[in-house]
Parts: structure tokens; sequence; C-alpha cells
């Protein structure tokens, strides 16, 4: 009898954990820390896209030749977003192509430059089509064409959508997924994503710098922001 009732527990809990994941579906779902609630956003927005993005129910990060990434440790989450099949969409191309998404599904022109300043504008690629026009900006755009794109912003300013970009080589990218204040003391909180080297699965980090925020962030007290691959400085917030 203490056996049936053990495995009755222990199945109630099976089934509310799977429940509880399930529940988990766009990046509006996940979840937010007490006391905390996401900022308006307007229904055409870059944030209101951000914020339907759907999560895959498998959290594992693959690179693009389908193995695992190494370190499984620096994320929450995982972007339904297809990595593809070539090296291509690393950190800068990550930002870069959900910006892009957004932009074609607002029927908003689509345009990237490159470190000399040429642009490259999905009207110029139909007839090769959307995965090669892509390709082609991650081929031919980066971290330093990206920082010199995006104008400089305050940390007093900063929404999702918003980008944390470090040009160079090595350099990263990691963008801001969502955005929420404290309903007392109006303290901002946001969710950061990365993809990184080599070309794998877009991803939600997790702060280990905080432990009470999981994967949230919050305005750092120094000049620094510590992601668990990355630390970028503060001054290295651009918008679009």
């Amino acid at each position: 009898m203490k056996l049936q009732t053990l495995f009755f527990c222990l199945l109630i809990l099976l089934l509310s954990c799977s429940e509880s994941f399930a529940q988990i579906l766009t990046v509006a779902d996940i979840p937010l820390p007490e006391g905390y609630k996401r900022t308006e956003v307007a229904a055409k927005s870059f944030g209101k896209y951000l914020r339907q993005i759907e999560l895959k129910k498998d959290k594992t990060v693959y690179l693009f030749n389908r193995l695992k990434k190494k370190n499984q440790s620096a994320h929450y989450a995982v972007l339904n977003i297809s990595v593809g099949l070539k090296d291509l969409q690393q950190c800068a191309d990550a930002v870069m192509r959900l910006r892009a998404e957004y932009l074609r599904t607002m029927n908003l022109p689509v345009c990237f430059t490159d470190n000399a300043n040429k642009k490259y504008c999905w009207s110029n690629y139909l007839l090769k089509g959307w995965q090669s026009y892509l390709e082609t900006v991650f081929g031919m755009c980066g971290t330093i064409s990206l920082e010199k794109q995006l104008k400089q912003i305050k940390w007093t300013d900063l929404k999702a959508g918003d980008v944390f970009v470090k040009g160079g080589s090595p350099g990263h990218a990691v963008i801001i997924m969502d955005v929420a204040t404290h309903k007392k003391t109006g303290e901002l909180i946001f969710l950061l994503s990365q993809s990184y080297m080599p070309a794998q699965d877009i991803h939600i980090l997790l702060n280990k710098n905080d432990i009470t925020l999981s994967h949230w962030y919050r305005t750092p007290l120094d000049d620094y922001l510590r992601t668990p691959e990355w630390t970028f400085q503060t001054n290295q917030l651009r918008t679009w």
C-alpha cells in the first residue's frame, strides 16, 4: 500500500512538472521574479515580436552540425529558430537574424551594412531566396559592422530589442529579449539571448551572478555586464 501511495505521489509530481514546463511556450511565458511586471510594448514593435518567439521543448543547445554544444550550463531556454546547416549564424548574426525576421514580418525594408558601409538589402535578393540572403549577410557582416550600424544609448533608455555589442575579433553580441520593472521600486530587469561560436541555437542566458534572478539581469552596480560566456561594458549598449 505504501509503495502504491509513493508511486501515485511521484506520478502527480511528474505530471505537475510537465504541465508547468508545457505552459512556457514563448518568451512572454518565461516566469518573472516575484514583484515584477513586464513593461508595456506597442503592438507592432520589435519588443512585441521578440516576446512572441516560440521556445523549444528540448532545452539542449545544438551546433549547426547537430552536435551538442559543450557548455550546456549557460542557458535557460532555446528559441525555436533554425541555426541553419553552415557555421554562419553566430553571435552578431543571431541578432541580425531576429531583427531581419521582424522587419520582414512587418513588410519593412531589411538592410544591413558591412565594415565598408556596403548595404545588403533583402529587396535585391528576392530571386535567390531568404536563406541565401541571410547567409550573405552573415558572411559579410559581423560584430564590427553591427556596432557601427547601431546607435549608442544610455541605460535609462534600455528596451527590448536593444543590443550589447563589442566589435572585434574576438567580439560578441547579445540581444535584450524582454524587459520588466518592479511594481514598487521601478527597478528594471531584462532577458538576454545569444548565439556563439561555432554557430548554434539562439538561447536565453542564465544570470550566474545573481541566483535570485535566475535568467533575468538587472543594471550592474559597476561598469560591466557579466554573462556566462562574455563580459560587456555598460557603454556597449546599442539600439536600432
